[in-house]
């Protein structure tokens, strides 16, 4: 098969990942409710109305200091837990409530979304398309930033994770000659840079592997798989005038949408990002990753390691 890169059928690998955030987004909202004696079920769905602010329900929102709530099976109560002492705003949140069926506890603190920017996971192009994450990285201001391939970072615009959520606009774009670019982490709210991999060790270091090593990489398409290196510093024809220098090539699989992926050694040092091949994952096949360490250096940045 002829190589290109894992762009090439990247818009039609989006269409999974649409459809999923667009199952998320479609959830229907909890019926109004209101409570009755001794039915904590009932008394749960209210307090979920009033959180999606209902205009049937008692009241619409919720008070920051309220974590949450939940059913406790052994007493057959509705626990909704409160961060510091209780106050008018949080009584009002449960007021009309049966008491029979109500139990105010405190929390030690408010619940936090962790959303971590993990490599091989997904990363979608607001303008279309899907690519995966490769490295958390940070620059001298503790500014954050996910380093994927050029090829992915060429087509602009604001990015988000697989969720949907927007991570942020693309910094810098190095694409063709290198294959490599960068993302600002501008929604920090809803993301941290992280040096998890998906399935894979976390990230220690950036201890460059010789001809012969094993080596893995993970995206968003075919998840983890390794191979061995097989040479570095080879020169890649993509076609159309794309020519990449300086990658690296290996026995480890790969198909579209596993662009820009973590490529990792076993014992957590990060390699590159992946850039193309050819073959796929079902017959086996050739892949090229871009250095990591050109990205660091060209950039400026500094890699997220546990």
């Amino acid at each position: 098969m002829s190589r290109s890169p894992l762009r090439a059928r990247a818009a039609a690998a989006v269409g999974a990942a649409v459809l999923l955030t667009l199952a998320v987004a479609g959830t229907a909202a909890a019926a109004p409710a209101q409570p009755s004696s001794g039915d904590p079920q009932v008394a749960m769905a209210e307090l979920d109305s009033r959180a999606q602010g209902d205009p049937n329900a008692r009241s619409r929102g919720v008070p920051a200091a309220v974590a949450g709530w939940w059913i406790d099976p052994a007493t057959e109560q509705v626990v909704v837990n409160v961060v510091g002492a209780r106050t008018a705003e949080t009584d009002a949140f449960t007021e009309g409530i049966d008491p029979s069926v109500l139990r105010v506890e405190p929390n030690s603190a408010p619940a936090e979304k962790y959303a971590d920017l993990v490599g091989g996971q997904a990363i979608l192009a607001q303008a279309g398309g899907r690519c995966s994450i490769g490295f958390s990285a940070t620059d001298s201001a503790g500014t954050a930033y996910v380093i994927t391939a050029g090829h992915c970072t060429e087509l602009g615009g604001t990015w988000n994770g697989a969720n949907g959520t927007a991570i942020g606009p693309v910094e810098r774009t190095n694409f063709p000659g290198s294959d490599f670019g960068s993302i600002r982490v501008e929604n920090t709210a809803a993301w941290t840079p992280s040096a998890r991999v998906e399935n894979g060790p976390t990230v220690r270091g950036a201890v460059q592997a010789g001809i012969g090593a094993d080596v893995c990489r993970s995206g968003s398409t075919t998840g983890y798989r390794c191979g061995v290196v097989q040479s570095r510093n080879q020169t890649v024809n993509y076609g159309g005038g794309d020519v990449v220098y300086g990658l690296v090539r290996t026995s480890a699989c790969a198909e579209p949408g596993d662009s820009g992926g973590t490529y990792i050694t076993p014992q957590g040092q990060a390699q590159g990002m992946t850039s193309g091949g050819s073959g796929d994952c079902s017959v086996g096949g050739t892949t090229y990753f871009e250095p990591v360490t050109d990205a660091l250096e060209a950039y400026g940045l500094t890699l997220v390691t546990g």
